[in-house]
This record gives C-alpha cells, structure tokens and sequence, in this order.
C-alpha cells in the first residue's frame, strides 16, 4: 500500500505490508531515482539485501506505472526554492530541522558554519546539488545495481563448492548476464565483471594448482560459461571503442594470473590464434610447445581484434534480400555460392561466436541471416572436400593412412559453434516473425555501409526447396557431428567432446522425422560415407580422430526404417577402431598408437566411454539385425574384427541372447549361434588373462550352448581346450552338461545321453591328465558309470600321486573313494597322502589332522596288516604328541578289522602294546611328549603355566600306557627339575602336581 510523493527525477514514498499471521504489519520507506527510464538507485528502510530489487521497491515502482495520476508530480527542488523569498527560504529550513532536528541537526549546523565561512570549499562552488533533477545529458546512465551483493552472493556460492545448489545459482545468475544483454542493459558487463573478480578470487584455485589436482567437471562447465560470456561482451556490434579497451585491459589482467583456468583443464591448448583460418595437415602443430597456455579469457581477448566492419557482413546481417549472380567458382573465398546466395568465410567458431554475440544482445533476425550463410558456407565446403577427395581417392586408399584432419573439432568446441548454429535456426522454428522485430532495426547504430548494386530476392529463397529454418537446423548439426577431427588432449576436452555429442544429439532426437528430414539424414549419411578424410565415416581418417560410435548410433536408428542399407553401412563403417591398430592396418599390436601429428602425446582418457558406446552401437545393430541371416553375419563379422575388450563382447554375447530367447517368441537360432560364436570368442580372449568374471562367463557359455542344442555342447567339449581351463572344463562345463537338468531341458534320448557322456569322460581324462591335482576328483566323478573310463582316471590319480599332488588332494580323493566302496582303493591313496604330509610338534590345529585320523581309523578297520602298514609313516609324518596319543587310544579301544571286510575274520583280540605295530606308535608318542616339553619350555611365560601342567598331564596318560610307564615318567619329571631349575614358581607347580 504505497503512498508517495514525487519530484523530479525522484520517487519517494512508504510501502505498507499487511500484518502475517507471525509478523506485525511493516511500514517501508522507499526512495527510488530514475534517470531517462532507467532506475539508477534504490534505497528501502526494509534492510533486505539481495542482488534483485526488493518487493517494496518493485511496488513503489509498480504503482507510478499503473497509477501515473495519482502521483502528484513536483518540479526538482532547486526550482521550487528558487521561488522563494527570504523569509519563506529561512521558515522552510528552520520547519525541515525542526521535523528531522535528530537527524539532520549536525549536518545542518556544519554547512551553516561552511557557508558563512568566506574560505570554504562549499563557497567556491557555484550553485548547489539537487538529487531530484537527475543526471546531466552526457552523464551515464544504467540501471541500479548493488556491486556489493553481486560480490557477496557469488562469493558465498563458490564457498559452497558445488552444494547446495550453489552451481545452479551461479548459472542462474549467467543467464540473469544473458538477460541483460539481451535488453541491451549496459549492467549486463558490469555483473559478469563482477562475477569474474569472485571467481578470480576462488582460494580453491592455487590450491588446486598447488596440488596438481583437477577442479570439479561442474565447476569447469561454470568457467567455460564465464569465458563464453566474455566472448559475447567483447563482440556486442555496438559497443564504443573505450569500453572494448576497458574490458581488454582487465582481461588481459586476469589472464597474467597464474591461477586463472586453461581452456581445456589441465593441459595448453595447441591450437593457433581464432581469428586465423586452421590450415589443414601434419604441419599446422609444429612448434606448440613454445605456445603459451590458452586460458578461459584467450579466446575473448583475441576476439576484441574482430570488428563488425566487413561491408559483406554488415550487408548478411542487415537484408534479407541480399545476392548475386555473377558467380565464378574459381576462387577460394567466394562471397556468394552458384544460386547468387551470400557466404560468409571466417575461421567457423568465430563466425558462430558472432552469431551468439548477436543473440545475446537481442538482434535475433541478424543472428538467423548470419547462420544461415555460415550454414550455406558449410554446406558449399562439404561439396568441395568430397570434389577433393575423389579426385585423390585412388591415392589415399592405396596408402591407407591420411594426416588430413581438422585439429579443432566443432562440436567440444569451448565455443560450442554447432550448439550455436543449431540454437539459432531452432529458435525461428519456434518463435512468432513478430519476435524479430522486438528491436529497433541493427542498421540504425551501423551507420551507412557503401550502397552496392545486387538483385534481390525474398530471405526464403536462400533455402532449397522445401527447406525450412528446422531443416537447416538439423543438417547442420548432422555436419557437425560428422566432421573428422582429432581427439583433444586432456582428460576434461575429451569428456567435453563425449558430453557436448550426447547434448546435441538429445535435442536432435526431441525432432520427430518426416519425409522433408528423412532426405536430409539420407543426403548426410551418403556424404559422411563417401567424403574421405574430410569425414569422420570416410574411407581413410587420420588415426587420432574422434570415433563416431555414439552418431553413428543415432543415425542408424533414425534411418533404419527409411533405408535400412544405409543406415547399415553407416553403422558398420563406424564400428571401426582407427587409433587401435597400426598404420599398416595389422591389428596384432592394438594399443600401439603412432601419431601421425608432431608434438602431440594423446591420452585416450575417455577410452572406457568409447568403448562401451562402441559396444551400445554394436547391440543396436544386433536388435535390429533379428531375423535376418545375412545382416547378423556381418555385424558378427564387425564385432569380431573391431571389438577388443573381452567384457565388452561378453556384454554383446549377452545383449544376442536376451533378444533372441525373448519369452513371446520363438527362439532366434541364427542370433543364438551369434551369442554362442560371440561367447566363444570371449572364451579365447580370455583363457591365458585374469578375469574376475571368468567364472561366470563359462557358465554363461554352457547355458548359451544348451539353448543352442547338443551339437553345440558335444562341440565345446570336443575343443575344450582351446576355450577352458582343465578345472572349468572338468568342474563346470561336463558337470553341467552331464547334469539332469540338461538332460530334461534339450529332451534327450539314450543315443544322444551316451554320446554326450562318451565326450565328457573324454574331457575328464584329457583334464586329469593335464591337470591331475585340480581335475582328478572331477574325472573319477565324470567316469563312474565306465569301468574303464574309471579305472583310467584312477590311474591317473597313482600315476601323479608321486609327483605334484598333495596330500590335501589325496586324502579329498582317497574320501571320496571310501565313499564310493573303494575302501583297499582309498587305503592306497591315504598311505600315498601320507608321504607327503609332515606335522611338527606345534601344530595340534592343522586342517590335516582329521584326514590323518580318518586314514589311521580306515586302516584299522582293515585289519592288523594294514594298520601296520600305516603306522610308520604316521611316525615319520607326524610329529605333534597330541594327534599322536590320539591316534594310539583309538587303536587300543576296538580290534583291527572288526568291519569283517571281504569275509576276513578276525581273532576278537586287542593289539598289544608291547608288540609292532603299536609299540613303535607309542615309543613315538612318548618322545613327541618329550621332544615337545622341552620346546615349550625354552620359550614359556608365567600365564602360560597352568596349561603346560595340564599338557603334563596328558603326557603321563601315554606314558603310563608302556609296562613301564611309570619309571620312565618318573625319570622325565626329575629331568625337567633338574634342567629347569631356574623356573622355580614353575618347578613347584611340577612338584605339587607329579611329585
């Protein structure tokens, strides 16, 4: 609720807010100053701060716009004081400090005291200031803008690192800098000077250079905002020279900092001068190491050497009726093309900057008319370059490798010209023809160019028929992406080149295609197929180029239902890996990269990424290549020979099967066999490499083989070798295959069970014998319903148990045998275990002791001659008195041979312990005890006493097993007192215990 008063150049009044149901009702004073329709300053007694007007400010402002004429209107002061005599000049000031005495009190007496002061400052002025009869004419006038908040809310974004929403305030604060420009506010600098000194200031950045580490992708992408900002300053058509100088000294400033931010992160950009047309080939690079490193401002910097001058270009963006048809084609840099249209030559990110820059300062009709030369210049040169390379086709073929390539790519381009070009021309599809005469006309601050003769045509005619401004759009962005260029250096170029693709190709794929768009894709794909070098889909491409996976996917999905053919041949001509293989095309070396540029060191950073849209384009194709036999061969045919990353045409073997075992259909048994050749190749790849996924690819490969049929699976086990390992072979492949799951799953009859068994007992014996310690078990397993497969792996198993098994494997096998009623068999395999085992006293915790009681208890139940048999070599075996013991209690509680094997009988008797072979076993136990006691006590510590007397005790247990056990434990405990006497707490322990 304003009320208010005006005089002058001055809005003053008081704003009311309504009480809330927290908050009493406000009164607000507001003074606002305007100089020729522009605010120029605010005050608000609210203390909001912010970088945007306050509310009440916008309702002060509001309410003089709607209301005029209830606003009464003054004359500036200084006029209604001029009309005043003497006695109502001094009856005005004396009422004024009378009403504000607390606050103009002071002030008023010090100017009273200056005044009557002969010699004062105030005295050799003339006149006196009135802040309500505004600014003089050749003052400056611009919109009021708080420098202070600017400064402080951006400082308080980049403090925040990313969170809170702090990068999308900051870009919302570029686009407030766009904003601006685009109602040709003079503030629009000012803000993004501002902005820039908070950035400059960032204390993150000399961290980060003093750390060598790499600032954030997001916070790059705001730095690459800020310098395109820049660009679009420096080229306002109409700005006065002095600002141009202004701005060029403070970017040249903060270019000298060492901190400021190189235009492509963290490695100096190769490339010459923008202004300068890039000369094509090997030689354009040399002597870039002398080159300083381009920053973010480089690119503003060099652009305020453009003027907007040229008579040609001021001609292109004024008319619409601008041509001639006096063509000759026997010039490079021709200023119209053979229709009479007019082109326009310039290094291409610069022309592009200048369409932006006109954008960005509201002339959009001048922008299109730009862009659609830049785009009829492009289209001309493509024709050209595709003219070049037939005429030296025969030539660059037989050599097979080009150094023809344009070092600056178009799309990733810190410019983004594309992005540009294809904004510009989608915006007159968008907007009303009323849009573009928002503006008062560009030529009125231009000035008069010279009047030249040219015949004119309607602007429509400068497109084909049946083009539109939506075509251009779309065939210049096809262009862009097509274009063969080198892969930048640095980790943060490549990514940009990978994330500027995928934009541009996203809002490509929000135009839904007609026929009109359809002739451009199919006009494109045929260009890109045949334009050579010049294309990155050319016959020969330099090695380094960008790979075009991710467009070439677009493509094909968009002209496949158009012209299936082509959408193939682009698609397969894109599979291609160009810096994976040598110059000579022998792809036995596929990491070698030689660079045919001097000077340049590539890091293929984004690798991962390309490779995995490589392989998205490879999928793509397969989907759609369903049903149709001759097109799978030849994708498999590409995958095999440009896929090198195992993972990658695992994922395709996969993606092959899915599709083709979908649940509503039949199986598709050509796309089957793909799966499965795909899956085999994989199997080869990776055989002699570590694969943390090994295991679950071989799984893989036996399921894809089942759904293939039993040929496929009788054939993967006839070649076994040359895709397994014995062990996957053996324990995965036959296992699965002989499992009654498949069985039931492919339905098969008794012929086809036993000729898939004969090939898995073939397998298993082939492993056993290559791999006996790791496939013996499986073989036995495999073999079982064979006698003489069985036997045949048996021998096996004897044959290397001497040499290379271990006593873990033989006991496993030896179980296993006993378990199957082989128990003579699991005898002779224990006691082969047994040789190779070697337990020292400490290790009463050793996984083997139960197989060395399992063998001992085994034997037992043989009978006498094969416990006697055992014994000694437990004896040599075992050294740890605890198993010992153990071993000799169970021997003595049951006869040998109890078990009644083979019909031997047996006497009923306990075996004595006086006599072989358990009287060996018990000497030995007793000098295990011995042997152990002493080892023990060299290194015992008090806490550990108790448990030794314990062990003692334990000992004397065996000991008292021999006739004469007692004497013999007797003379060992005298023994212990009289060596370790030392140990006194310990030795009365021993004394209170034994004696």
């Amino acid at each position: 609720t304003p009320s208010l008063s005006t005089g002058g150049f001055h809005l003053s009044g008081t704003v009311t807010e309504p009480a809330m149901q927290s908050e009493p009702e406000t009164v607000c004073n507001v003074a606002i100053s305007f100089d020729r329709c522009k605010i120029t300053s605010v005050t608000c007694s609210c203390g909001n701060k912010d970088i945007f007007y306050c509310a009440h400010v916008v309702a002060l402002s509001l309410y003089r716009i709607r209301k005029p004429d209830q606003v009464k209107l003054h004359l500036p002061i200084s006029e209604t004081l001029f009309q005043m005599n003497r006695d109502q000049l001094q009856k005005f000031v004396q009422y004024l400090i009378t009403v504000h005495h607390t606050e103009v009190l002071p002030t008023a007496q010090k100017l009273a005291d200056e005044i009557l002061s002969q010699n004062s400052e105030i005295n050799q002025v003339h006149g006196a200031p009135d802040p309500t009869a505004g600014a003089s004419i050749d003052d400056e006038n611009c919109w009021h803008l708080d420098e202070e908040q600017v400064q402080e809310q951006v400082k308080l974004f980049l403090s925040q690192g990313g969170y809170h929403g702090s990068g999308k305030q900051l870009n919302l604060l570029f686009a407030k800098v766009r904003e601006m420009l685009k109602m040709r506010d003079s503030n629009g600098a000012r803000m993004l000077t501002l902005i820039t000194e908070q950035f400059m200031a960032d204390p993150r950045l000399s961290l980060w250079r003093q750390q060598g580490t790499t600032m954030t992708d997001k916070y790059r992408q705001l730095w690459d905002e800020l310098g395109a900002l820049w660009m679009c300053i420096v080229l306002n058509p109409h700005c006065k020279l002095e600002q141009k100088s202004s701005w060029l000294k403070q970017l040249k400033k903060w270019n000298s900092v060492d901190v400021c931010p190189w235009e492509d992160g963290n490695h100096g950009n190769e490339l010459p001068n923008l202004t300068n047309a890039l000369p094509q080939g090997a030689n354009a690079n040399q002597d870039s190491s002398n080159r300083p490193h381009r920053t973010v401002f480089t690119r503003a910097i060099e652009a305020c050497d453009l003027h907007w001058q040229d008579s040609h270009l001021q001609h292109i963006i004024s008319s619409d009726l601008y041509t001639n048809y006096c063509y000759h084609d026997d010039t490079e840099n021709l200023l119209f093309d053979s229709q009479g249209w007019p082109l326009w030559h310039e290094h291409v990110p610069t022309a592009c900057a200048r369409v932006d820059a006109l954008r960005s300062h509201g002339y959009p009709r001048e922008a299109l008319r730009l862009a659609i030369a830049i785009v009829n210049t492009l289209r001309r040169q493509q024709q050209k370059q595709l003219e070049m390379f037939r005429a030296q086709k025969k030539e660059l073929l037989h050599r097979g490798v080009t150094s023809i390539t344009n070092l600056e790519g178009w799309v990733g381009h810190p410019l983004d010209p594309i992005g540009t070009l294809f904004g510009s021309l989608m915006e007159a599809c968008r907007v009303d023809d009323d849009c573009f005469h928002g503006f008062s006309d560009f030529t009125e601050n231009l000035g008069q160019c010279k009047s030249l003769e040219y015949q004119h045509l309607p602007a429509h005619k400068f497109l084909e028929e049946g083009e539109s401004y939506l075509t251009l759009a779309v065939e210049v962005a096809l262009i862009g992406l097509g274009q063969q260029r080198i892969m930048p250096d640095g980790l943060y170029a490549q990514e940009k080149v990978c994330r500027n693709e995928e934009q541009l190709i996203s809002k490509l794929q929000e135009i839904e295609l007609d026929d009109t768009l359809v002739k451009i894709f199919r006009k494109q794909a045929v260009f890109l197929l045949e334009g050579g070098p010049y294309s990155g889909l050319g016959e020969v491409i330099h090695r380094e180029s960008v790979p075009m996976h991710t467009f070439a996917k677009y493509l094909f999905t968009s002209l496949l239902p158009h012209d299936a053919e082509l959408a193939y041949k682009t698609a397969l001509r894109a599979m291609r890996y160009v810096f994976m293989s040598s110059p000579s095309g022998d792809l036995s070396r596929p990491h070698h990269i030689a660079s045919v540029v001097p000077n340049r060191y590539p890091r293929w950073f984004t690798l991962s990424h390309i490779e995995s849209q490589q392989c998205e384009l490879a999928s793509t194709m397969l989907t759609a290549a369903k049903g149709d036999v001759r097109r799978l061969e030849t994708v498999l045919e590409s995958i095999q020979k440009n896929i090198h990353s195992s993972s990658h045409i695992f994922k395709l073997a996969q993606d092959a099967f899915k599709i083709a075992t979908l649940m509503d259909s039949l199986p598709d048994i050509t796309l089957l066999k793909v799966s499965l050749e795909l899956g085999l190749q994989v199997m080869r790849m990776t055989l002699s490499t570590l694969n943390w996924r090994r295991r679950e690819m071989v799984r893989w490969l036996v399921t894809c083989a089942t759904e293939v049929g039993v040929y496929a699976l009788d054939s993967i086990m006839q070649n076994w070798f040359t895709l397994f390992t014995p062990t996957e072979a053996t324990s995965i492949v036959a296992t699965t295959v002989m499992s009654n799951s498949t069985i039931v799953r492919l339905h098969l009859d008794c012929h086809q069970q036993e000729k898939l068994a004969g090939s898995a007992r073939t397998l298993a014996l082939q492993c056993a014998m290559k791999d006996p310690q790791n496939c013996a078990l499986s073989a036995l397993t495999l073999c079982e319903k064979d006698h003489i497969a069985f036997e045949t792996a048996y021998q096996i198993v004897l044959d290397a148990a001497t040499a290379g098994m271990s006593y873990s494997q033989l006991f496993t096998i030896a179980r296993y045998m006993e378990h199957r009623g082989y128990p003579m068999r699991a005898y002779k395999l224990a006691t082969l275990a047994m040789t190779h085992l070697n337990l020292s006293y400490n290790q009463d915790t050793h996984p083997a002791i139960n197989d060395v009681l399992w063998a001992c208890a085994l034997s037992h139940s043989l009978g006498k001659n094969e416990l006697a048999a055992i014994i000694p070599l437990v004896v040599k075996s075992v050294k740890c008195a605890t198993v010992l013991s153990d071993i000799l209690r169970r021997c003595t509680l049951t006869t040998p041979g109890m078990v009644g094997l083979h019909g031997r009988r047996n006497s009923g008797k306990l075996m004595s312990l006086d006599k072989a072979p358990l009287r060996q076993l018990l000497d030995a136990t007793i000098g295990a005890y011995i042997n152990t006691t002493h080892s023990r006590l060299t290194h015992i510590s008090p806490r550990h006493y108790s448990e030794f007397i314990e062990f003692l005790s334990k000992a004397r247990e065996t000991f008292l097993m021999a006739h004469d056990g007692h004497i013999q434990f007797t003379q060992f405990i005298d023994n212990l007192k009289q060596i370790y006497k030392g140990k006194k707490k310990l030795m009365m322990l021993v004394r209170e215990r034994f004696g």
